[in-house]
């Protein structure tokens, strides 16, 4: 693999990652939205008004593999030294250790912006998200049963947690 580029995500980028979210709206329980974003709502979910919480687009070659972000845990401030952190990647480069790679650098990012934990939300159907974070040190927090609903299913999340500055 060649190098990757963490970049901050720009309008030039919004495009192709709302595609990559789309495709999972669309075909799997790995996002509970059921309706495809538009640009603004997809803008307004990896753009943050707060410099904390960024967001990277993960580029090779200047082709837009995936993307990587830390946003807000919960809207009151004790829990500002949590964030949560997600990695969307295109499905053609699943596999190849770029989610490795994208959990590294953003919890690096986290660690500077003084994060004292991270938390990934996780559809317990989503058997590589589980992995990937379970292989780098996230421990499950929470089970949450039946929380959501996606193709006529009742669906199960994990909430997995790993401690940065402990």
């Amino acid at each position: 693999m060649r190098q990757l580029l963490f970049t901050p995500i720009a309008e030039e980028h919004l495009r192709e990652i709302m595609e990559i979210y789309n495709y999972f709206v669309a075909n799997t329980t790995v996002s509970f939205n059921t309706e495809l974003l538009t640009l603004d709502q997809m803008r307004a979910m990896v753009i943050h008004p707060n410099p904390r919480f960024r967001s990277f687009a993960i580029l090779e070659d200047q082709l837009v593999k995936g993307y990587v972000l830390i946003t807000q845990h919960k809207n009151k401030q004790a829990y500002d030294i949590t964030g949560e952190v997600t990695i969307y990647l295109n499905p053609a480069f699943v596999g190849q250790g770029i989610g490795s790679k994208a959990l590294h650098f953003i919890e690096d990012i986290a660690r500077s912006e003084g994060f004292h934990s991270l938390v990934a939300t996780i559809c317990i159907e989503n058997d590589s998200s589980m992995g990937l974070f379970n292989k780098h040190g996230y421990t499950q927090a929470a089970y949450f049963k039946e929380v959501g609903i996606k193709f006529d299913r009742k669906l199960d999340i994990a909430v997995l947690q790993k401690m940065l500055n402990s």
